[in-house]
């Protein structure tokens, strides 16, 4: 063998080696566990916690969490896409026969509430308080309230521009059923998303919007906007969002439980079931730290224990329900 050829050699060899250490790193990444979530943008702060600190904890494994809406997560989640699937509303009938229909089956876990927040900017000094036929008035299918003198008399003369949840959000499910009586029935002359960041946004740059989303926007964006009191029924008195108000039920009807649901042909993979544990197990400090209303620590241990058994299915028979409070629906999780 002459020289050149000791050198051509010699510098196959090396390139070789330097494919094989570089394609390494890729390798080990294409193979990394990966647990992917989507879904609702209210539980997103929730599960953006939860995927950080599980990751802190858990270097090798990688946790994804999108935010398409309750509604387009459930699509996906159906279709198999997903392995969690964050939710701001009970599972439907119409996804449940989806995930049937793919052979899909879940444990359905509730992981804190919330109190749907009615906001509007902080120079807004007029509203003190709304009831539910005020705010029916203004988002009821085919209003033509565009004003808020047209809200209450006393009320300005300025334009009410509003902004709320889209269609694929749960948050737009379970407002327009609460607040105009059945699902998805709501005036079309509005700014949707699903994503409640651009929701604020809006809000916070015209003194006379009006917008609705989860309170942990409100509580992150303090300043920007302000929650409106409003008047449950039967009362004449507003209340606000709050902890307090939330966990006592006096916050009603726009209190609502948040959910997880978890596939559990992906629950069989490690790093997933290790993920939803880790979620539960700290369920209380991930809902405090993102600003939603954490259950009752009992509570925490009674959803563990049906994760761990796998209880799959849904205790809302694919409906919406209104006004449930932490007490009802833990008892009705008691009783499965």
């Amino acid at each position: 063998m002459n020289a050149n050829q000791v050198l051509s050699s010699s510098a196959s060899v090396l390139l070789a080696g330097v494919v094989a250490i570089s394609a390494a790193p890729f390798a080990a990444q294409a193979q990394q566990p990966t647990v992917k979530v989507d879904g609702s943008s209210t539980v997103f702060p929730i599960m953006e916690v939860a995927a950080a600190e599980f990751q802190k904890a858990n270097a090798g494994t990688r946790v994804t969490v999108g935010v398409s809406g309750t509604g387009a997560g459930f699509r996906k989640f159906c279709a198999g896409e997903t392995d969690i699937s964050n939710a701001s509303r009970p599972i439907t009938a119409k996804e449940m026969g989806d995930c049937k229909k793919n052979g899909i089956s879940y444990v359905e876990l509730p992981i804190a509430y919330d109190g749907l927040a009615v906001v509007v900017h902080p120079q807004n000094t007029w509203t003190n308080q709304l009831t539910l036929p005020e705010l029916k008035a203004i988002w009821e299918p085919g209003s033509k309230i565009s004003n808020w003198s047209q809200v209450r008399p006393g009320f300005p003369n300025r334009p009410l521009k509003l902004f709320g949840a889209g269609a694929a959000s749960g948050t737009f499910d379970y407002f327009t059923e609460a607040v105009n009586g059945k699902s998805k029935a709501i005036r079309t002359d509005f700014t949707p998303s699903e994503d409640d960041n651009v929701l604020v946004q809006g809000v916070s740059r015209d003194t006379g919007a009006m917008g609705f989303f989860g309170k942990a926007y409100v509580e992150e964006n303090k300043g920007r906007i302000k929650a409106v009191p409003i008047v449950p029924p039967g009362k004449t008195t507003g209340v606000l969002p709050t902890d307090a108000n939330v966990q006592s039920g006096a916050y009603t009807p726009l209190s609502r439980p948040l959910f997880i649901y978890v596939s559990t042909k992906a629950a069989a993979r490690p790093e997933v079931s290790r993920f939803v544990s880790f979620t539960i197990q700290n369920g209380a400090k991930l809902a405090k730290e993102a600003k939603y209303v954490a259950f009752p620590a009992r509570a925490y241990t009674q959803i563990a224990t049906k994760f761990t058994g796998r209880r799959t299915g849904t205790i809302f028979g694919g409906k919406e329900e209104i006004g449930l409070t932490i007490d009802e629906l833990l008892k009705r999780e008691a009783k499965e």
